[in-house]
């Protein structure tokens, strides 16, 4: 019987040790893809603000366009 009760705790350790190391890699993961994201939104945003950058938006037919100057072309 404390074969049977020492084999399930053991068990239990064994479980919880992987659920509690695999929930810290998780956590690890998002937080590195968190700070990723983050750095390429800043860059993004630190690019579009550059005078050489050219935004389009996109016109009703689904063509993508710089400006508002093309509603004036049609």
């Amino acid at each position: 019987m404390t074969y049977v009760l020492l084999r399930i705790v053991i068990f239990l350790i064994i479980a919880g040790a992987i659920f509690l190391g695999a929930r810290r890699i998780w956590r690890d993961w998002k937080g590195q893809f968190k700070a990723v994201d983050q750095a390429r939104r800043d860059r993004d945003l630190r690019e579009r603000k550059r005078p050489d950058v050219i935004e389009l938006k996109r016109n009703k037919d689904g063509v993508y366009r710089p400006g508002d100057d093309d509603e004036n072309r049609h």
